[in-house]
Parts: C-alpha cells; structure tokens; sequence
C-alpha cells in the first residue's frame, strides 16, 4: 500500500494521537466561475448584436454588460475549434485536423488529443472548481465511443466531473443519442410530451450548478455548455417558427444587404466595410423559382426560430446564475465554433446524410416535406445562399479558411472583472488564446504537469490586456489555418488564403506552381479591407510570398503535413475498430447500442446475418438487428410472423425484401444474406447494388434486389443495437412502434463479413447437379 502524507502525530492510543485531515483544494475566496457557451455552425451575421435578421436578447444582454470582439478566429470547423478552446493548442497540435468521423492515421489527423496537450478542465478540477460539460463533445476519436472505451477521452477522462450530452458530431433534437457520464441514457421525455434537448441540457446545467452550490457555495464552477443548435437538424417546436413567418421572403442577397447595414450602425464592422463579392455557388434570389423561393425561406424560418429558442435556453442559465448572485462573478464566453454551414447543399436538405454520401437533393421530394420540416420527421438543414448571408460579410462558409469560415462571434461578459461594457474589441483572436485567457483572468498558472503528464506549451495568447484598453496592440500576430487543404496566414494584418475545392484530393503535383502568380494564393490586406473583398496579390507580391513561406514554415511546426483535401470520402477511411481486426461479430440483446464506427462495417460488401432464437408460430415480432436510422440504415426484423429485410437509402427510399412463409415455431436460425451485384459509385452517391436472400436455417424463404445502398456512412447520429431499434427507427415499417424490440427469445445475432459465409444454395445445387 502506497505511503500516503500524514501531518499529525500517530501514538500508541488514541488520547496521545493528533488526527489530521487532508487538505481540499480550494480556489481563492470569491474565485469567478467560468461559463463557456459554445454554440454550433452559427455565423458572423447571425446574433441580434452582431447585426443578425433573428432575436437574441440573452447573448445582446451579455454583449451589453460586456465585450465583442469582431476578429475572433476559429478553425472553420467544429472538433478542431472545440480542441483549441479547450486546451489552448492548434488543432493539428491536438491531432484534430478535422473532425473525428475522418480522422487518418498521421499525428495531426489522428483525433487522439495527447495528454500532453492538457484540458482546461483538469486544470481547473485541480485547483478547487467544479467542472461540468453538457451538450456536443466531438473530441474523442469515433470508434472509442462505445462501451468498450477507452473513455481517457471521453469528458469524465479529461478533467470534467460530471457529463451530460451526445459524444458524436450531431444529434437529433427530438430522439437524442444521449450519455450521462460514461453510459448512454433514454431522454427523459419523447416528442409527443414536448422534449427538445436544448431545453434538457439548460435544464441539466442549472441542475448540475445547484447541486454542488448548496452543499458548498463558495465552490466556483467551469460549466462548458454546448447546445447542438444551431447544427443540422434545424429543429425547434412550431411556435418558434412562426413567429418568423415571412420574415425572409426578401431572399439572401437583400438579408446581406440589410445585415451588413446594422453591423455598420451597432459597430460591430469598420464603416467602409464592403460585402464580400458574389459566391459563384449561390443562385441569385431572384432568378429561384416561386416554389423555391417559398421553401427557401421556411427553411430560414425554422433556422432563425432555432437560434432564438436556443439563446432562450442561454437566457434560463443566465437567470438562474443570477438568481443565485453569481452572474456577477461569472466569466461568461459565448461563440460559435466556425461559421454558418453549406451541408444543406445548394438546395437545403430535407436529411443532412445526403451530404456525406454525396447524394443530391430533389427539389419535389423537399417541397413535399415543406410543412413538416422543423419537426421530428427530418434532419433539415437549409440551403448556402442563407448560410452565405449567415457568415456577412465574408466570402465562403464552414469548412474553408477564408473569413466566412473562420471568422466568428464572441462575446465575453464579466462585471466585477472587466470595467468596459457595451464595447467593441478589433484586436486578432483566435480559438487558442481562450485558454490562456482564462487562466489569466483567475490568476492561475497553466500547470507544468498534470496527473503526472508533462505538459507541452500553451500556444494561445491571452487576449485579457484588451479587456480596458481598447486600442492596445494585438499580441496575437500570427496564425495559421488549414481544413481539407484550403490554407491561409494571418499577419499583422494581412491574410493570404490558398482556396481549394471540397472533396477534391491534392497531389504534389497541385503544390508545383513555377511562380506565384500561378500558385492559387489570394492576398487580402484585412486591416483595410475587413471582409476581404478585395485580392491585392497582384499589387504586393513581395508580402503574399512572405505570407505563403511564412504558412509553409508554421505548417512544419504543428504537424499540418501531409495536406488531404479529400472530404465525405474520408468518412470511408480504414482506421481503428475496437479490438483485434475480425471478420466476425456477435451480438447480444440489451445493452448499450454501439456507435457506427465501433460496429461491423458492412456498407459495400458481402456480408450475411444470422439470429438464433426461439418463437411462439405467429406470436412473436421485433427488430433482431438494426444499424442506423430514419436517414438511412438497415434493420432485419419480424412483423406479422415473416421475417423482414429493409436497406433504408439515406432516408429517400426502403427497400425491404419478406421471407414468402411464416417464420417456424421453436428453435431456429434465421439468415440474410447480403451478395454485390455492381460498382461502388461515389460521385453519384450509390452504393454497390446487391442481392439479399432470406434463410430459414437452410431453407430460402425469400429473395430480392436492392438497386442502390448507402455508398458511405449510415450518418453521424446511427448506431447498432441488438434485439431492439434503439437509436432512430430505421423503417416507417415499425416507427411509430420504436424501439419495436424483439418479443420472443433473442440468443445472439452473428454479423459475418468475410464473404464466405455469403452461399446461394440453390445456385450451388444447380453446379453440383451440373457436374453430373
């Protein structure tokens, strides 16, 4: 047993012994609390402070009592920007290039944030503050999501005491995959009772501050809150929506207009500010037809009335914190993680998997879905002229590193520790520099270990000194950017970005360029020009090369090589799974569901499911075997004594294919089998076609084609569960059932994908019998 120190005296009784207690670690009396507020895809144009066409009085109030900053800089997208917050290093320092789903196996892609590289949070566990996350993580790597771990990466593993949220990327707003801690749990309440999970996770923070602030009030917390919204799905109950009824009927170009022009009066932008030039992707306004003009702006609709019900949320947890007396004494952060987003296509879409599988949006099927959108039905997101508008006045969107991209909101309010309100701060900061921020502002030092681990340097730069001198000099005068190979540099008030297109891979050869001219590198002069309207490398080739070598030479620092522009096909990447590499997989019923990218893979192949179980003829149904959900998967499964195959296409088709007999009473195995029948077609979205057939132990019962499969993933929110549909019903067959779980006895399911286990019996006999 490990010698533990003890500073009393120990005798030979008790009446000639001295007790002593270990000492708690306790932040300085009155110590702030910390609320960081992290919002999701939400642009530079979209806060009622910032200009924005939608209400945020609660995040305004703030803006009030506090400071905004209009040069704050993310990564231009989610998991990298959330390392960055969070630990105070570059993303490709965290390993977090991009987001986990497409993590590669080089160490600034790998999504394992080293340890060296400490959290915030276990900084400030140590020096006596209750540490909280609720909402979004996306920090782990994917496949360490389930319940085989490992959970170091998981909130509870890097410093947070307690954890209540969804560990992917995106979940639903209405059927949430949800873990409390280290284990999954139902939502409270369903749809139908008036469940939204912005409501639950601001309800959760309140409950998780008072827990710990009536047995000990003088204890500070760090609550790191992260509501999905506003990331696909947009959805929010009705009455949110309607308010906004018509409120974008105008269109995109003239909400540009009419945003930039409150930015210039509320000061958020330099008066001589000039929108960004026309975006090549976007359709002009007028030139849409009445029907999509008509769909377009619901979609906008239900966006704006999502932001506004999430800074509601915000507004609760602000109440009660001032309620208890402390908002006063709480440093609160409120941002976004990179600007708004183009995942909804040119089109919106009715489910954000169509994006990445690269599956086009049908115009007919989303003017259908028009009236339900919003609601549990879909996973909408709206189209890019709208996200355009979001990110005014910039160029460009989420995922590329012009300002559109990488430019965002923050507002930052602390009465008793900054003297200034009402104000707007110009000076360059970045992701990286809350860290250090924070850290100053409760005069604590970042630690040289933690639990034992030497801590790497911070690389962020504390950005407190501008709190009371509006017109100090930025400390922060460099940084570089990347995501999917655009690049860009900011220094001393310059940017140069490197565009480059969306899933299009780079080879040394696109890296060639003989002059500058030619190199595909822009030159915007930010100080002068703030929405980079205006390419000057022509005019100042001599300070784009110092920029370009000056990118190169901070891309060798903090692993940025090798450069992959490759991006929903990195979803299909080969990476870890848990455990040894098999071809087979047992399941059993009950339990956890596990995230996709911890199950068997059998998008694209050969594959064959086997379900031993016992039945009562007729009287027994529900699902075996499900994997994904309403936006596409596929679920083998019993209904009306027949056994059932379905392969849900990314929400917009099921195929199913039924056993032509009853399923047999007593002990059997029931079988699909799953054979390709042609060519995997990515640029289409369509997965290889194939030929399921149905067993009844070794008897075919039943046989069909599927014309089309999911190419690439089954979706950020699906998971596997056995003997039950646990996550999103993957068929309308049983959905109003779900989770339709199995009533008769379920011993195991076997998952086979070595493709030997794939045998046509009948063809068999048929070359058996022609040897004959």
């Amino acid at each position: 047993m490990a010698n533990q120190e003890f500073h009393g005296r120990i005798g030979r009784t008790y009446d000639e012994s001295e007790p002593w207690w270990p000492e708690q670690a306790r932040a300085p009396a009155d110590a702030p609390n910390v609320l960081l507020i992290t919002l999701d895809d939400v642009g530079f144009g979209h806060w009622g402070c910032y200009g924005g066409i939608a209400d945020t009085p609660n995040i305004d109030r703030l803006a009030e009592n506090g400071l905004q900053y209009n040069n704050f800089h993310t990564t231009a997208i989610c998991s990298p920007t959330r390392s960055c917050l969070l630990t105070g290093r570059n993303h490709h320092s965290n390993g977090m290039a991009s987001i986990a789903e497409v993590s590669t196996g080089f160490p600034g892609y790998n999504a394992h944030i080293p340890h060296e590289n400490g959290f915030l949070s276990e900084t400030l566990v140590e020096e006596g503050y209750s540490t909280y996350a609720l909402g979004k993580w996306h920090l782990t790597p994917s496949e360490t999501n389930s319940a085989a771990g490992p959970y170091d990466q998981w909130p509870l593993g890097r410093g947070f005491e307690r954890h209540y949220g969804f560990l992917g990327g995106d979940t639903d707003q209405y059927t949430p995959s949800l873990v409390h801690d280290n284990h999954q749990v139902d939502p409270p309440a369903t749809p139908e009772e008036g469940y939204h999970l912005t409501e639950d996770i601001a309800q959760r923070a309140i409950d998780f501050i008072g827990d710990a602030k009536q047995v000990d009030p003088d204890k500070p917390f760090f609550t790191y809150f992260c509501p999905g919204a506003c990331h696909a799905p947009h959805q929010v109950p009705e009455e949110w929506i309607e308010k906004y009824e018509g409120e974008f009927d105008m269109g995109w170009d003239e909400a540009r207009e009419q945003i930039l022009e409150r930015q210039k009066e509320l000061g958020v932008v330099p008066e001589n500010t000039e929108l960004s030039p026309q975006n090549e992707d976007v359709r002009a306004w007028d030139s849409l037809s009445d029907d999509e003009q008509r769909l377009y702006a619901r979609m906008m609709e239900i966006f704006a009335g999502f932001l506004e019900h999430t800074d509601h949320q915000i507004g609760k947890v602000l109440d009660y914190l001032e309620e208890l007396g402390e908002l006063e004494n709480t440093l609160v952060m409120v941002l976004s993680d990179n600007g708004a987003s183009a995942e909804g296509g040119p089109n919106g879409s009715v489910d954000e998997n169509h994006f990445f599988n690269n599956v086009e949006e049908d115009l007919e099927e989303n003017l259908e879905a028009m009236d339900d959108l919003g609601g549990p039905k879909y996973f909408n997101h709206y189209p890019w002229g709208w996200t355009w508008a979001g990110n005014t006045p910039f160029r460009r969107w989420k995922r590329e590193t012009y300002r559109g991209g990488a430019s965002d909101p923050f507002v930052i309010s602390w009465p008793e520790g900054i003297e200034a309100s009402g104000e707007i701060r110009e000076q360059f900061i970045h992701a990286i520099d809350v860290v250090p921020t924070v850290l100053e502002c409760l005069d604590i030092d970042a630690p040289d270990e933690i639990k034992g681990v030497p801590q790497s340097p911070i690389e962020g730069t504390s950005f407190a000194y501008s709190f009371d001198e509006p017109d100090a000099p930025e400390r922060h005068t460099t940084q570089y950017f990347e995501m999917f190979a655009t690049r860009a540099i900011y220094h001393d008030g310059w940017r140069a970005v490197h565009p480059w297109e969306f899933n299009k891979p780079i080879t040394t050869e696109d890296l060639s360029a003989t002059s500058l001219e030619e190199s595909g590198w822009e030159l915007y002069h930010v100080a002068e020009d703030f929405s980079e309207a205006h390419d000057v490398s022509d005019e100042h080739p001599e300070k784009l090369l110092e920029l370009v070598q000056l990118w190169w030479t901070e891309a060798g620092k903090h692993d940025v090589l090798p450069l992959d522009g490759r991006g929903t096909q990195r979803f299909a990447e080969e990476r870890p799974e848990p455990g040894r590499p098999r071809d087979t997989y047992v399941y059993y019923p009950g339990g956890q569901s596990i995230p996709e990218n911890a199950a068997v893979k059998v998008l694209n192949r050969d594959h064959s499911i086997t379900a031993d179980l016992t039945t009562a003829d007729g009287e027994n149904e529900g699902v075996l075997i499900a994997n994904g959900s309403r936006s596409g998967g596929y679920s083998l499964y019993v209904m009306d004594g027949q056994l059932r195959y379905v392969h849900n296409y990314v929400g917009k088709e099921e195929y199913e294919v039924t056993a032509e007999e009853s399923l047999p009473e007593g002990e059997v195995s029931v079988r699909m089998e799953f054979e390709t029948t042609g060519e995997l077609d990515l640029e289409n979205g369509e997965g290889r076609p194939g030929t399921v057939r149905l067993y009844y132990g070794d008897e075919q019962i039943g046989e069909d084609e599927i014309p089309v499969t999911i190419p690439i993933t089954t979706g950020l929110t699906a998971g596997l569960s056995c003997g039950r549909d646990a996550v999103s019903a993957v068929s309308d067959a049983y959905r109003d059932r779900a989770p339709f779980a199995f009533t008769g006895d379920l011993a195991r399911v076997t998952v086979d994908v070595s493709g030997d286990a794939v045998v046509h019996h009948e063809a068999e006999m048929d070359r058996i019998m022609a040897r004959e």
